[in-house]
């Protein structure tokens, strides 16, 4: 797969029609995309843990506010149990890799270290588990009208309310999911 038909650094939007219930009206970050598959960062269903629980897990003590009440993030149902972190590429930590100019993900400890202590990145969105396709998958899914993708906006991510994403992705590429049927049609 070449660069041009790699979805990394896309955003994919659940079409109205998909009912599953992991991926109903959702939009997801692609951070990998390639001949064996896709692995993408669900980024507007929070739930209704904050970060200060997970730190406390982890024996890691909270310095700012922020770190206290910031939500956390289904990622996806592949490994609910792993961590990871959408922030800005300006910083890198022990396992960080770069998605994009303006993006990277962690999945590294320190990184919540530096949150907790007031010296990690300026925005981050920490969610467990995440999104994976196998081979072909997401193309399939592609085919079949279950996603639009389109480039991905960082301020989406980290500026946009949870509950505006979706649409906010959506209207990125001109389209009003509003005006779309939830009914699956054949002619």
């Amino acid at each position: 797969m070449n660069l041009e038909t790699s979805l990394s650094n896309h955003f994919l939007i659940a079409m109205p029609a998909l009912q599953d219930a992991n991926f109903y009206r959702t939009v997801a970050y692609i951070c990998e995309h390639d001949e064996a598959g896709a692995m993408g960062i669900i980024i507007n269903r929070p739930l209704d843990i904050e970060l200060a629980e997970i730190l406390a897990q982890m024996e890691i003590s909270p310095e700012t506010p922020e770190a206290i009440h910031q939500p956390i993030f289904s990622g996806g149902p592949v490994q609910t149990e792993r961590g990871f972190v959408l922030h800005p590429a300006d910083q890198s930590w022990d396992a960080t890799n770069q998605v994009a100019p303006d993006i990277s993900i962690t999945t590294s400890k320190d990184i919540l270290h530096a949150i907790a202590a007031g010296k990690g990145p300026e925005h981050s969105l920490v969610a467990l588990g995440y999104a994976g396709w196998g081979a072909g998958q997401l193309e399939k899914e592609l085919a079949e009208n279950t996603w639009l993708s389109g480039p991905a906006d960082a301020q989406i991510i980290f500026l946009r309310p949870p509950e505006q994403r979706w649409q906010a992705a959506a209207q990125l590429l001109g389209v009003d999911l509003n005006l779309i049927s939830g009914q699956a049609g054949h002619a």
